[in-house]
């Protein structure tokens, strides 16, 4: 019997900008896994079970929330922002592509929620018109290298590039 995972957008960071879709998903689930500090925003019931691990174990957190959900569970994935632009929806894929056959049969859905870049971007009054590409400036997954030709290659195709950076949770834009 195959149970259910739901990965779930949790938004930039305000309650206010959590999605009625995600609190449904949230108040759903059994059991939670997720980067500490996404799990403590949740405010769970006591037959809710948090699973915290730390930053940077993304793939990690979605094996061990495939087994649970392998075995009969409702099982969420929370994630900051949207799950699917640089974050937990792509680690889980990559998960069950690699993972065992009885994590193809688990129902898994995707709770999208809003991007940090969406919300400073309205924040600060440069709406992310026309076109516009999005570039992680993480190295974590990949060489500098490569992020260093993503940005030529941005540069070079003439998208309007804008960089929004969080100073003591103030936005910031460079253009």
């Amino acid at each position: 019997m195959s149970g259910r995972l739901t990965v779930i957008g949790l938004g930039p960071g305000n309650a206010d900008q959590v999605t009625p879709e995600a609190s449904r998903a949230v108040a759903e689930a059994k059991f939670f896994y997720g980067y500490k500090p996404y799990l403590d925003r949740l405010d769970l019931r006591p037959d809710q079970t948090r699973v915290a691990s730390d930053n940077r174990e993304e793939l990690a957190r979605s094996k061990d929330a495939l087994s649970k959900a392998a075995e009969g569970h409702d099982v969420a994935v929370v994630s900051g922002g949207d799950p699917g632009v640089f974050a937990m929806a792509a680690a889980v894929c990559e998960a069950i592509e690699a993972g065992p056959v009885e994590w193809r049969a688990v129902d898994v859905a995707v709770v999208p929620g809003i991007t940090a870049m969406l919300a400073v971007a309205a924040r600060i009054g440069a709406p992310l018109g026309h076109d516009f590409c999005a570039i992680s400036l993480s190295d974590n997954l990949k060489p500098w290298e490569l992020i260093e030709l993503r940005l030529l290659a941005a540069a070079g195709a003439g998208f309007s590039v804008r960089l929004i950076i969080l100073v003591s949770g103030e936005p910031m834009m460079m253009q």
